[in-house]
């Protein structure tokens, strides 16, 4: 039996969309997996009850077949589902590393990423690997074009889940379809700004490297309470603000001496508004873990 912790993740960052994530050190997912004749799937842990444990419809049979590894495969969800924290990335990512690890594949992280992407699609019906990427890489991760680079940050962050659901997929319907060259050109000095901001471990040019017109306030909409929440993280001293994933979660870099605060005044902000929330303190951290 092979036992693997892989990370929750936070993709996008504002002006990543699609290409863009980061590892966080919480929450997290542990699967557990044995060979056995054809892949069954038991399911456990915060929102388990909403994911089906049919091979062919959850991410990790879709990657026991990529990897033709056939196995019992036994999820505690610590990541909950359509919370734009990666959780489906999280489940996939732990289920490569420990088939390629009990089948004995030899496959590195870096060529389990597609094999990973193959559970995404199950959820999204796209084979993305802004998720996965750094689910298995840990670090800042950048995806295009089926090469990931990885780079190692420790940036803190404060990622605030409110109790609000919001699909990938319904997400992904309200992103428009064309932007102006102005929001183009915006958008590229924002994510060069981020990139530079992670290789330095600066949380200051990563959070101004967050900003973004055209998928971000898109995406707001879908969140009671979003701009309130992200006006009250600024004030408290977070240096950025933007939705994680596709949402509902809210993140944002700050420094370590204010990360606290930050965390306290999102969920402050999300009460306001009459939304529930649990705020992580967390911080860009390393990949999936595996255990003998």
């Amino acid at each position: 039996m092979q036992t693997v912790r892989a990370p929750a993740t936070s993709a996008n960052l504002g002006s990543g969309f699609d290409v863009f994530g980061v590892a966080l050190d919480r929450p997290m997912d542990v699967v557990r997996v044995e060979k056995a004749d054809r892949t069954t799937i038991e399911m456990s842990g915060v929102g388990s009850q909403y994911i089906p444990e049919d091979p062919d419809k959850n991410v990790v049979g879709a990657v026991a077949e990529a990897l033709d590894a056939p196995a019992r495969i036994r999820i505690d969800k610590g990541v909950r589902p359509s919370s734009g924290l990666g959780s489906s990335a999280a489940s996939a990512a732990a289920a490569a590393v420990g088939l390629n690890a009990l089948y004995d594949r030899g496959l590195s992280r870096s060529e389990l990423v597609p094999a990973a992407a193959e559970g995404e699609a199950v959820v999204s019906g796209t084979a993305h690997s802004d998720n996965v990427a750094p689910a298995l890489l840990g670090g800042f991760t950048i995806a295009r074009d089926g090469a990931v680079t990885a780079v190692d940050a420790s940036i803190p962050l404060v990622a605030c889940l409110p109790e609000i659901a919001v699909s990938t997929r319904d997400a992904r319907d309200v992103v428009p379809e064309s932007t102006s060259m102005g929001d183009l050109v915006h958008t590229v000095g924002s994510a060069a700004t981020l990139a530079v901001g992670m290789c330095r471990d600066d949380p200051g040019l990563v959070g101004a490297g967050m900003d973004e017109r055209v998928v971000t306030p898109a995406r707001a909409e879908l969140i009671l309470g979003y701009e309130s929440v992200r006006a009250a993280a600024l004030d408290a001293g977070a240096t950025g603000v933007t939705v994680s994933g596709a949402g509902p979660a809210v993140i944002a870099p700050c420094r370590e001496s204010n990360r606290r605060h930050v965390a306290a005044a999102m969920v402050d902000a999300f009460a306001e508004a009459g939304v529930e929330s649990r705020a992580y303190q967390t911080r860009v951290s390393a990949g999936a873990t595996l255990y003998d």
